[in-house]
Formats: C-alpha cells, structure tokens, sequence
C-alpha cells in the first residue's frame, strides 16, 4: 500500500512540471511571430527605397547629359549689368564678339550725336582693353542723352565685372563702378529754381 501511495505522489508532482513547460512553451511561439513579423517589415521597408535609390541615380545620371547638350546647342553666353545715372536706366546684355554697340535698335554713333558722349560710353572698354572683343546690346529709358550716356557707362562697367570678375580693381580706380548720385535738385516754393531767389526789393 505504501509503495502505492508514493507512486501516486510521485505521479502527481511530475504533472505540474509538464503543465510548466507548456505554458513556456505557448510564450515563446508569440515572440518567435513577433520576430518574424518584424523582419518582414523591415525587408518591406528597405525594397521601396533601395527603388528610390535607383531612381534617384537614374536622374542624376541623365541630367548633366541634357546640360551639357544644352550649352553646346544653346547662343553665346550672357552677361548682364544694369546702369543708372540721374533718371535714366540702362540694360545691357554683354557677350563676346567684335565690338557692335547698339542702343535701343540702332547704332552708337546714331543714337548719340556728340562725341563727348561716345567716349563717355565707351571709357570701361577702353580701360579694360576690350573694345574690340565683346558686343554690347543696350535697351535706355529715362532722362536725356548726357544721363542716358552715363548710365550705359555704368551698366557696361558692371556687365564687365560679370564676364571677368578681375577687371574690378581696375574699373574701382578709374571710378565706374560707382553710381553717380548727382540728380537737379527740386524747386522750392518762392524761389526760381531750387536755390535762385527773386530780385530783393527794399520798397
């Protein structure tokens, strides 16, 4: 009876052991799904980008050709500078060639009558030793010929500084590069002009 009772006692203390495992067991199954999961996701996330990746450098690959192909298909390079003087504005396009100068459509020596003004226009040019190297295509609004003159000096000077950047010093000295402020001063109420007062009347 005795060897019975401890057979059973036994039986019965092995039983909880294995109920232990199982649970152990049903705990471990989520993690290893969770796991999984995971690495699916993961694996999901990284092929779209690998495919972003490759579009990216199909574009980079594609653009500098087109780029390229542009600037051997497209005009002479531009360079542009815009002057002022009194009230006119002057737009000028400078690109390389043998010196032309036109001036709202029409030639320098047609647009300006007088010489004076010529040289004027014409002084960064000169200075810079360019004269015959580059053409110069010119649109002035504003004020009259002597501020017309002026400011195309001025836009030429900066168009210059554009196409070569080491001309600057030079062009500085010789006093270009800065924009002439001087304007007519306006009139004033009981005054002629804008200093010039009426005769004094003592009676």
């Amino acid at each position: 009876m005795a060897e019975k009772k401890t057979a059973k006692v036994e039986e019965e203390v092995k039983k909880p052991a294995k109920a232990v495992k199982e649970p152990v067991k049903a705990a471990k199954e989520p993690a290893k799904k969770a796991a999984k999961a995971e690495t699916e996701v993961k694996e999901v996330k990284k092929a779209p980008a690998k495919k972003v990746a490759e579009k990216t450098e199909t574009k980079e690959a594609k653009k500098p050709a087109t780029k390229k192909a542009k600037a051997v298909k497209g005009k002479a390079q531009e360079f542009l500078g815009t002057g002022k003087r009194k009230c006119s504005v002057a737009r000028v396009r400078l690109t390389t060639g043998t010196g032309k100068i036109v001036v709202n459509g029409v030639s320098l020596d047609e647009y300006f009558d007088l010489d004076t003004l010529k040289t004027i226009v014409k002084q960064p040019l000169v200075l810079t030793e360019t004269l015959n190297n580059v053409d110069i295509v010119a649109n002035i609004y504003g004020g009259g010929k002597s501020g017309q003159a002026g400011a195309l000096r001025h836009g030429i000077t900066r168009a210059l500084m554009e196409f070569r950047p080491e001309l600057r010093p030079e062009l500085k000295k010789a006093g270009f590069v800065t924009r002439d402020a001087r304007k007519k001063e306006r009139k004033k109420y009981g005054l002629h002009k804008a200093r010039k007062a009426p005769q004094f009347s003592k009676r």
